[in-house]
């Protein structure tokens, strides 16, 4: 067929180039499961590939949190300002301005449920001198954790070549947040936040929609696509998932829930070692999603994915048949009155 006679036909044009897409070389994206408590790899797909992680840097910017709290160096009441270079950051849908200010327990909340930007970036300023030192903190964890595929140049996710990760490294950091820290579990269940009355609602989906989840973080950049570290339990066992580079919501959330169930019953293979025994790959960079998502020839692209991926989908079984009760956190900011526009009186020479 001719692109003239295609022309005046958008779906079958759209169709024959999403063929196109599943007839070429597989646009492989990063998958893992893995038992939490075993750490025995249930299943895996390019598990150890570079990839960009999006918002689930900001696991490990909770960790160094985290562990700043268990050592006393801050507390969950001490305030984080919104100083100018957390203002700054792209993507925000906070709405907080310069100055304002909330505990330390409730910027832990916006950070993870509403993924905000801007208060990842007041977190690290608050626990650490600046943010280039906190970054330091972040880069050293991940050296004391194992992740041997993974630096961070930020502690928010926001696209920068530096700032990469695997699906192997995201699982272990995940794993660990969990263990190390379980009296901190409840920052990940949090479904939405309201911050000074305004609601903004986590990307997780399965929180609400896939019984046993207890977290964990999403992310999404152009360069990334959809990406998510999850963690769920069911009848005492508990099992990571980790997918990343998924084009919708959609699929993300239902491939995620679709690993999750087979894994819950049995139906993933256990004999691919431990988690730590796989290998990340040095000898690629991560790719570059933003052709393919937010261009046009995203279209095309999402079609392909729909017909390996149609959970979901009209017509499809769904993994998201569960209705759970969000848990809703309320956050109220004040001005922080050392902060001001306005420069203070000079007294006149006497």
């Amino acid at each position: 067929m001719t692109e003239n006679k295609l022309a005046g036909r958008p779906w079958k044009k759209l169709a024959l180039i999403a063929s196109l897409f599943l007839a070429a070389p597989a646009h492989a994206t990063p998958v893992l499961v893995v038992d939490a408590d075993s750490r025995q790899v249930l299943y895996q797909e390019d598990a150890g590939v570079p990839w960009y992680p999006a918002s689930t840097t900001k696991l490990m910017t909770a960790f160094v949190v985290f562990e700043a709290l268990r050592s006393g160096e801050v507390t969950l009441t001490t305030p984080v300002t919104m100083t100018r270079n957390a203002t700054k950051q792209a993507f925000l849908e906070s709405g907080l301005t310069f100055g304002r200010t909330m505990t330390l327990e409730d910027a832990l909340f916006a950070m993870i449920a509403a993924s905000a930007n801007d208060v990842a970036v007041a977190l690290s300023e608050a626990v650490a001198p600046d943010e280039t030192s906190f970054v330091r903190k972040m880069n050293e964890a991940a050296t004391r954790l194992g992740l041997t595929g993974t630096h961070f140049s930020n502690p928010n996710g926001l696209f920068d070549k530096t700032n990469y990760t695997t699906a192997r490294d995201l699982a272990i950091l995940g794993m660990e947040v969990d263990r190390l820290f379980p009296e901190y579990r409840r920052f990940f269940l949090a479904s939405a936040v309201t911050i000074d009355g305004k609601e903004i609602k986590s990307n997780n989906l399965l929180l609400t929609r896939f019984s046993g989840t207890i977290g964990m973080k999403t992310g999404f950049l152009c360069a990334s696509g959809r990406n998510i570290v999850g963690l769920a339990t069911r009848n005492g066992k508990r099992v990571m998932v980790v997918v990343l580079g998924a084009t919708t919501e959609r699929e993300r959330n239902e491939r995620s829930a679709q690993y999750l169930t087979q894994a819950f019953e049995g139906r993933l293979p256990s004999k691919a070692g431990l988690v730590t025994h796989l290998q990340n790959r040095t000898d690629v960079a991560p790719q570059d999603m933003r052709v393919r998502l937010c261009t046009g020839e995203s279209a095309a692209y999402e079609a392909s994915r729909d017909a390996l991926y149609p959970m979901g989908l009209p017509g499809n079984k769904s993994y998201l048949g569960d209705e759970i009760p969000g848990q809703v956190h309320a956050i109220s900011t004040r001005p922080n009155e050392a902060l001001s526009d306005v420069p203070l009186p000079v007294r006149r020479p006497s």
